[in-house]
């Protein structure tokens, strides 16, 4: 994949002549052409995540492309941020505070998409679907639900734009996680003939999505490694009295030294054995993990430099254990490919490299083999809404653990 245009990537699907023109294709092999908006705010609770697309090919049948115009990351005003974050607590979320963001961040999501199309040169006019994940405030698939905020029909109110929104209550309905959704994108956009791949992101959560050589949908598989950003981002904030957001670049993390003893106890979070397909989030590594975190680090003598050491091996090692437990036995990976805002922290990527090369495991981040990692999952949500559009499934049961596919998401006029 090295070598090809950053944000690109193509299948390798075929579809007969027939089937092309039953779905708006044509018998000359000349692919339908639109553009999207995908949306994208994750558990970092960093920002808006903005990209324009152009797709090429037919929903569910056809040969996809798909062309990264522009991207943009719209940060959140500091009030939000620290209004989302109120949010995460249950006792906080009322009704009333609940629905009153929902409406503002539909209209910050709403900024974000006319803003990114023009940065592509673009009209709403031109722009067939705006795709918004969404901000997701709790999740708890054990119950069957999930709550995404972002109003949608704010969305397509504010930009004269078909949205697609709420993307995880049908797999959810069908006895899913209603995560990881993006592992389809994957399938479509990174499959290999001769190697299989790990798509490993690192958001405040960690996802990995395996996709073997040569293979179909139905063989990829996909589950939430554990904490990714999460504990690194709380503990830079904890023990800096919310001075430091994250920390950026490794910075605090590369001047300690990690705690075997902190390390070994974390290991034996009941969540890394738990079988796949599974999810999790801010619900089980928020702030009162992070907070017992600290305070056993204190009893342990660590400095705050040695405690973001400790997590940061801590996200590298479940990442490596995963592997171990879930993915070596039934695939040897060849490479992995790193995304999310993690790829850029040089202290956990070379933790990650070492924990991986262990394994005989080569690890890429996403702009060493022409991709984008800023971008990456926005780009995914653009492709979901266009086979939301086209009313085609669009989850991997394997992945998601749903009974059966199922169309993702609510369309807004």
């Amino acid at each position: 994949m090295a070598g090809e245009k950053e944000g690109t990537r193509r299948t390798a699907m075929r579809e007969s002549g027939e089937a092309a023109e039953e779905r708006g294709g044509t018998k000359t092999g000349k692919p339908s052409r639109r553009y999207a908006v995908g949306l994208m705010s994750g558990t970092s609770v960093d920002g808006i995540d903005a990209a324009a697309v152009e797709i090429i090919g037919v929903p569910g049948d056809a040969r996809i492309e798909v062309r990264l115009l522009a991207f943009e990351n719209k940060p959140y005003p500091a009030d939000v941020r620290r209004e989302i974050f109120e949010l995460f607590d249950p006792a906080q979320a009322t009704v009333d505070r609940v629905g009153g963001m929902n409406v503002r961040l539909g209209r910050l999501y709403a900024e974000a998409a006319l803003s990114v199309i023009r940065l592509a040169g673009l009209a709403p006019a031109d722009v067939t679907v705006v795709g918004s994940h969404g901000q997701t405030i709790y999740h708890a698939p054990e119950a069957g639900y999930t709550v995404q905020i972002g109003e949608g029909a704010v969305i397509a109110a504010r930009t004269g734009i078909p949205c697609v929104s709420d993307f995880r209550p049908a797999d959810l309905a069908v006895g899913g996680q209603g995560a990881p959704l993006v592992p389809f994108t994957e399938y479509l956009l990174y499959r290999e003939p001769d190697r299989t791949l790990l798509l490993q992101n690192i958001g405040g959560i960690g996802n990995v999505t395996v996709i073997p050589a040569g293979c179909g949908p139905e063989d990829v598989f996909a589950f939430d490694t554990g904490p990714g950003n999460m504990l690194i981002d709380g503990v830079a904030s904890l023990v800096t009295g919310g001075a430091l957001a994250m920390d950026a670049g490794g910075a605090l993390a590369a001047r300690g030294s990690v705690s075997e003893t902190l390390l070994g106890e974390l290991r034996q979070d009941a969540y890394y054995a738990m079988p796949v397909p599974k999810s999790t989030g801010r619900e089980r590594f928020g702030a009162d993990y992070v907070e017992r975190i600290v305070r056993r680090g204190r009893e342990l003598g660590l400095s705050d430099a040695d405690l973001a050491a400790t997590v940061t091996r801590l996200t590298a090692w479940s990442i490596g254990d995963a592997y171990d437990r879930f993915i070596a036995g039934r695939h040897t990976a060849n490479l992995m490919i790193v995304g999310g805002g993690g790829s850029y922290n040089p202290v956990l990527m070379r933790d990650l490299a070492a924990e991986m090369a262990a394994r005989g495991v080569a690890v890429a981040t996403q702009e060493e083999v022409g991709g984008s990692s800023d971008s990456k999952e926005a780009i995914a949500f653009a492709l979901l809404a266009d086979y939301a559009m086209a009313r085609q499934p669009a989850n991997l049961p394997a992945a998601t653990g749903a009974a059966r596919p199922v169309v993702l998401g609510k369309i807004s006029y």
